[in-house]
């Protein structure tokens, strides 16, 4: 089946600081961006990739591949206000009725064998997303204060989620909710399963300072 790639971009980074938004700092002399685009063409050389960026940030976009020589071809397009309407843009810029993976703009390690496999659970059972075991101890705030969380049942998200694009089409036609988290959420108002595939413990999300240097460590 076809597949695509949307990625999300539209972060400000104001957690990780800095004078630009944390999709173009820089780790290991490029963009982190750079990195992840490049991630998903190295799985699949054939797959259409689809960059969401705010418009303000297009000719910096620009600027940058151009500096470095990026030519790896990908769409640009505009976001929204919040995740739930930038994933929205990017899917209506989707062809066909394939596969689409949505990914985390700022998760440059993700493999292509993580990728495969997400596509591949996705395909056979229309909705796959990678998981992860939660290692900290988790407490959950109560009314009359917190209690411990057993660990052993939680699992963190990861991404990237793929889907069948008409199932996650449809999944975006239903209203909008300000608890909407990610697209597997989405999906299962449809009354759809979720089909689990193993994460990587490397695939991290670029957040923090540390973060960052996690990751030019590990590229």
């Amino acid at each position: 089946m076809e597949r695509t790639a949307i990625i999300v971009a539209g972060g400000s980074g104001k957690r990780l600081g800095g004078p630009v938004p944390k999709q173009f700092q820089t780790v290991k002399g490029r963009p982190l961006l750079m990195w992840t685009i490049e991630a998903f063409h190295k799985a699949d050389a054939g797959m259409a990739l689809i960059v969401v960026l705010p418009r303000e940030h297009f000719d910096i976009w620009k600027a940058l591949c151009m500096g470095h020589r990026f030519f790896i071809k990908h769409e640009v397009v505009a976001g929204g206000e919040q995740r739930w309407h930038s994933v929205k843009a990017g899917l209506a810029k989707v062809q066909g009725d394939g596969l689409v993976a949505v990914h985390d703009g700022v998760r440059p390690l993700v493999s292509a064998d993580l990728i495969e496999r997400c596509f591949a659970a996705a395909d056979a059972q229309a909705a796959a997303i990678p998981v992860v075991p939660v290692v900290p101890s988790i407490r959950e705030t109560t009314a009359e204060g917190s209690r411990a969380l057993d660990r052993s049942k939680l699992l963190a998200v990861q991404t990237p989620q793929c889907f069948h694009a008409d199932l996650l089409r449809k999944a975006f036609e239903l209203p909008y909710e300000a608890t909407f988290t990610d697209e597997a959420t989405l999906v299962e108002r449809l009354g759809v399963k979720v089909a689990l595939v193993e994460g990587e413990e490397n695939n991290i999300k670029v957040t923090t300072a540390v973060d960052m240097k996690v990751a030019e460590l590990l590229l």
